[in-house]
């Protein structure tokens, strides 16, 4: 195989990776399994994501990545090597890789994922990042002189950027975003009924019968956990408006940070962004009601993204197009 440009977007979550010329090739978990005596990787992604919260004590299923940047580097670049070997076999030249990483990380953690990618087989590593990735995926022209705002809320964190002119003016991150949400589903029942739920269980109900706007009709689901008092499992019915309850305050979190965004960013890109509206992208923005509630906090139109999963990953896939222009640099 020729040394193919690969595209990675690696989320806290999910870790989706588009090769040039192909499209989105992969789409797994970021979820690994370790033999805690050996070291060694019994299982990676879907496999991997089955044993969560269910493994015995020799083996560890961990998601190495947490709130948007690399918290086990050997896992990681376990992880890396796995799936990039999963897309493409044995190449003939090793891959030009771009991976994209959270607006405001540091030096230390730029150069972990490089050095990730690099040791799992990588020629050369480019960094881009979320906000600019997921306006690309999201279709969104960059390069003209006009600001676009962007919330791309993942699952360890929401990104928010205004671009323009193919940078980003003003941006924060903040690590609230889906996996936060599942921790305030788990606390909410442990609260409210005493029983306790693992991480799937949470984030079932959050897909299911999560928002953060008032719903017309009130849905229900019905869950199992463990019972604190009697140590049982025990059996609950948790109803839409209570998870409106449970997801309250992470919501407002992520209201406000779009909020001071707004506030520092300048008025001729302020005046076009009201015209133009607020994109959301990302797995974390299909909550429901969560784009309405940004729509009624701020006051500007607030539209989710076609492909707003993929947003971050079809960028990076796009941005491949100018790495020859980029070496050249």
């Amino acid at each position: 195989m020729f040394g193919q440009d690969i595209g990675i977007d690696l989320g806290t979550a999910t870790v989706i990776a588009y090769v040039k010329g192909k499209g989105i090739v992969l789409r797994e978990p970021s979820v690994v399994a370790v033999n805690n005596l050996t070291g060694d990787v019994l299982a990676v992604g879907h496999e991997a994501r089955r044993m969560l919260g269910r493994t015995p004590g020799n083996i560890v299923a961990t998601r190495p990545l947490r709130d948007g940047v690399i918290s086990d580097y050997t896992v990681t670049e376990k992880m890396l090597k796995y799936f990039i070997s999963k897309i493409g076999g044995r190449f003939l030249f090793a891959p030009r890789i771009m991976i994209c990483i959270p607006s405001l990380v540091t030096e230390v953690e730029k150069k972990a994922v490089i050095d990730a990618a690099s040791n799992a087989g990588a020629r050369k590593v480019y960094l881009i990042e979320e906000p600019i990735a997921a306006a690309i995926g999201a279709g969104i022209d960059i390069s003209k002189p006009c600001g676009n705002m962007i919330v791309d809320i993942g699952g360890g964190t929401t990104d928010i950027a205004v671009i323009s002119l193919g940078g980003s003016v003003v941006s924060t991150s903040l690590k609230v975003a889906g996996d936060k949400f599942d921790e305030y589903i788990v606390r909410y029942i442990k609260r409210k009924y005493n029983v306790m739920v693992g991480e799937r269980t949470a984030e079932d109900l959050k897909v299911n019968v999560g928002c953060v706007y008032p719903k017309i009709q009130d849905v229900e689901m019905d869950i199992r956990g463990r019972d604190l008092i009697t140590g049982l499992p025990r059996t609950l019915t948790i109803h839409s408006s209570e998870m409106m309850e449970a997801l309250e305050e992470p919501a407002n979190m992520i209201v406000d940070a779009v909020h001071s965004v707004l506030e520092k960013t300048p008025p001729e890109l302020a005046a076009d962004i009201s015209d133009k509206g607020i994109y959301m992208t990302g797995g974390g923005c299909l909550i429901d009601g969560l784009d309405k509630l940004l729509q009624e906090k701020t006051g500007i139109n607030v539209m989710i993204a076609e492909d707003a999963v993929s947003c971050v990953a079809l960028g990076t896939g796009k941005a491949l197009d100018n790495l020859d222009s980029m070496d050249r640099k």
